[in-house]
Order: C-alpha cells, then sequence, then structure tokens
C-alpha cells in the first residue's frame, strides 16, 4: 500500500503499469496516462499527449490573416468563441483595426453564451464521470437552447467562425435578441435547481471535498488557469486583469474557492455561469446602435512587421496568442497558448497517492479537451 504522499509503505512490494486511455470514457478524447500502480493507489502519472496533433501553429504560418480564421474554433471547440475572439484581436491590435461598440458588446454576448454552453457540458460530462447518467440529459437540454440561439445567428452549432477583423460576420436579429433575455431569467432558475439538486447532495460532496488538492504553487510551477487556478483560492481572470473588448465597462465577479479540491473547482464553474448571466444581461441593456463591421477594413491584411500579444480568458483558462509579423499577408510565427496543456501538465504531480477512482474525478475536475491540449 501507500501512504497520501505517494510514497511505498512495503519497499519491497511489487508495481504495476495500469494504461488509462488512449481510449478511455474518462479521458473524453484521445489522451493517454501512464500509470504506475501500488495496488489501488497512484505512485506515477505520466500524461501522454499528442495523439491528434493537427500543426494549428505551423498552418497559422502558411495561410492568410482570413484563412486562419476557421482554424481558431478548431482547438477548443467547446469553447470556440473566446478562440476566435483572440485571434481577430490580436490581428486588430497589430493591424491598428478599429472594432465598433455595437460588434464589442455582441462578441461579448455570444462569447459569454459559448462559456456557459461550455461549462454544461463539463457539469453533465464530470458529474457522468462520477456516476450521475440524469445530470448530462438536463445539462446537454439547457445547452440546446444555448445552441439554437447562436445557429440562429452563425449558421453553426459548433464551430461558429462568427468574428471578422474589425467586428462581425453579420449582424444580430430581434429573435436572437429577445431569445437571449427569455434565456437570462430561465438559465438564472436552472441553476437554482442543480444547486439544490447536485451541488447539496451529500453524495457528491463526499466524493469531491477533499479530492485532488492543488496548490497555488502547483499552479504556477505548471502554468495552470482558469477554473482550476481561480479553485485555488487565485482571482486571477484575463477579463479583469488584462481587460479587453468592453469588460471593464461591465460588472461581475471573480468566483474563488481556497481549498483546491475536486469541489473548490466544481462551485467555480457552476458559479461562473451566474456571473456569465450577469454580463450578458448587462450588455444587452447596453448594446448601442450602430455598425457591425468597420468597413474599412482592407480584404488583405497586412499588419507592420512587430511581435505583437493578445489573451483573453476562455472557457478553460487562459488563451493567448503571439503573432509575429514580417509585414507581408502571411503570419512569420503563430503561437497559442491553450489552456488546457497547463492545467494538464500538473496532473502527474498533483495526482500522486490518490486512489485510482479519486483520480478519475480529479482529471474530470480539470475539464479537459484534448484538441485544446494537442493543437
Amino acid at each position: 500500500m501507500t501512504t497520501p504522499d505517494g510514497s511505498a509503505t512495503q519497499p519491497g512490494r511489487e508495481t504495476f503499469v495500469l494504461n488509462l486511455g488512449p481510449q478511455h470514457p474518462a479521458t473524453h478524447g484521445v489522451l493517454r496516462v501512464k500509470l504506475t500502480m501500488d495496488g489501488e493507489y497512484i505512485l506515477e502519472a505520466e500524461p501522454v499527449c499528442g495523439y491528434i496533433h493537427r500543426m494549428h501553429e505551423k498552418m497559422g504560418e502558411n495561410r492568410t490573416y482570413a484563412q486562419f480564421l476557421p482554424n481558431t474554433s478548431r482547438i477548443d471547440y467547446l469553447s470556440a468563441m473566446h478562440y476566435t475572439h483572440a485571434w481577430v484581436a490580436v490581428v486588430e491590435k497589430a493591424a491598428g483595426i478599429e472594432v465598433p461598440p455595437r460588434a464589442e458588446y455582441i462578441r461579448v454576448i455570444t462569447s459569454e453564451l459559448n462559456r456557459i454552453s461550455s461549462h454544461l457540458v463539463w457539469f453533465g460530462a464530470f458529474l457522468l464521470d462520477l456516476g450521475g447518467f440524469t445530470p448530462l440529459l438536463y445539462a446537454f437540454d439547457d445547452r440546446e437552447k444555448i445552441l439554437d440561439l447562436l445557429e440562429g445567428i452563425t449558421g453553426a452549432r459548433l464551430t461558429y467562425c462568427y468574428y471578422r477583423f474589425g467586428g462581425l460576420y453579420n449582424d444580430v436579429d430581434e429573435a436572437f435578441l429577445n431569445g437571449t433575455r427569455e434565456f437570462v431569467p430561465y438559465m438564472r432558475k436552472r441553476l437554482e435547481m442543480y444547486h439544490k439538486l447536485v451541488t447539496d447532495n451529500v453524495i457528491l460532496r463526499k466524493r469531491l471535498e477533499g479530492i485532488g488538492p492543488i496548490s497555488v504553487e502547483l499552479c504556477r510551477k505548471y502554468g495552470a488557469t482558469g477554473p482550476v487556478l481561480r479553485g485555488s483560492g487565485v482571482p486571477a481572470d484575463v477579463r479583469r486583469t488584462e481587460p479587453y473588448s468592453v469588460y471593464p465597462e461591465l460588472e461581475f465577479d471573480i468566483p474563488t474557492h481556497p481549498e483546491g479540491d475536486c469541489m473548490a473547482r466544481y462551485l467555480v464553474r457552476m458559479e461562473e455561469m451566474a456571473q456569465s448571466l450577469r454580463i450578458i444581461e448587462q450588455a444587452l441593456q447596453r448594446l448601442p446602435d450602430g455598425p457591425y463591421r468597420n468597413p474599412k477594413v482592407p480584404k488583405t491584411i497586412k499588419p507592420p512587421p512587430g511581435d505583437y500579444y493578445f489573451a483573453v480568458e476562455a472557457a478553460r483558462g487562459r488563451f493567448a496568442v503571439r503573432l509575429v509579423s514580417d509585414g507581408s499577408e502571411i503570419p512569420y510565427r503563430v503561437r497559442l497558448r491553450t489552456p488546457s496543456f497547463g492545467n494538464l501538465s500538473l496532473f502527474g504531480e498533483a495526482v500522486r497517492g490518490m486512489l485510482l477512482p479519486d483520480a478519475l474525478a480529479l482529471l474530470g475536475s480539470l475539464d479537459l479537451v484534448i484538441p485544446d491540449i494537442d493543437r
């Protein structure tokens, strides 16, 4: 057996290697974790990624700025709006393109809707990993309402590619605005129901409280961000620390919990959905009239030579783009900083000494998207 710190109590005891994945329901994608086991306890864990590496960075260096737009929706397909937002924003910063206020507010509304839909997928899948099937059905039913709204303005339900340099692909209509206004109070009631039926469930709390603690030092060591870092008590959110778009004009809180366990990360994401509804409500009230796209944006974009950087707060944490331009219509260098990679990196150290079933709870609480890791 082992002690909680992962050291063997019987040094001579034989250990064995267990492969988790690369095809396993708990990994929610093509991810392999090589586990060194002592009975039911984990001595070492080595994540093995790269099974669906798709060379997004290299493709970004062989396409024009506009041609790379669709790729940004396919990195974290559950958080597509945020990734496209980062790409258009870094190009706008490099090329000096101004964005109309109406477009900025619509970007915030659609990004926060996308954040809620992403968290709903995590909510249902996480509870499914823990043995609860019913919440998955409820979560996907609520997510369907968001997908219907976004489909109405983008024509897509997952990889939207809705943002454009200097604005949006098209304006929103009254059906979208009215549907979003109706969705906000509806989702607030649903969150209350989720807290009553799930969060307050004594079985769930026993399953998550004190399980998989992650310290602030461990987060900083591996570059973990988003709900994982905020679940360790650090109020780090790009929307506040490096404000962008119209977020500085809106009031919202940054949910944090200092415990650092699976329950803390669960609560952070649940509370984030409520804050996203708060942001959407304010943005709808302040949505100005005017153009949805800057008509002066050139068809061929050639930013001045330079090194540019832009970050957004995606559903899983900090997504950042570093862009190096040589003055041509094709980027010289594209570097993508994805949150899932940093969040996965700490798993091997955080899981030592844990029971195998608890390791699956820890893995689920990280909310990983495999293409986001491999990119």
